[in-house]
């Protein structure tokens, strides 16, 4: 929910955010702070793994910062592959190829490119 202030608003990461075709398997990926509410250089998006389930290949031309709020898993890029646990923090380089995959009792995360990649937003705008 957008704040009354004129230089801080306040989201919520709840159902209510647009969801973001990037999951395969269950779970969802939603859109907390993207072009959409007004952001122009960060995104944040809340994706919420099951057991198992993982992302789509991503790639951004900028950064990109995620922080796993709960589970477990690993990020890979290419054949490269690193665990993830609770409280892990991942950086990836512009350009870099990755994707999330959850482990068996699944892995939720929080963060996105920086600055917003449009091509995660396409189908919303």
């Amino acid at each position: 929910m957008k704040g009354d202030l004129d230089r801080v608003a306040v989201f919520s990461s709840d159902d209510s955010c647009p969801t973001l075709p990037i999951v395969e398997g269950q779970g969802t990926a939603r859109a907390v702070v993207w072009p959409g509410v007004g952001a122009s250089m960060r995104s944040v998006q809340r994706i919420a793994l099951g057991p198992d389930a993982r992302t789509i290949e991503l790639k951004h031309s900028g950064e990109a910062v995620y922080f796993v709020l709960t589970g477990a898993g690993s990020v890979r890029e290419g054949e490269a592959e690193q665990r993830l646990v609770k409280g892990s923090m991942v950086h990836v380089e512009p350009d870099t190829r990755y994707r999330f995959h959850a482990g068996k009792s699944g892995m939720e995360l929080i963060g996105g490119p920086c600055p917003p990649d449009p091509a995660l937003y396409r189908h919303l705008l």
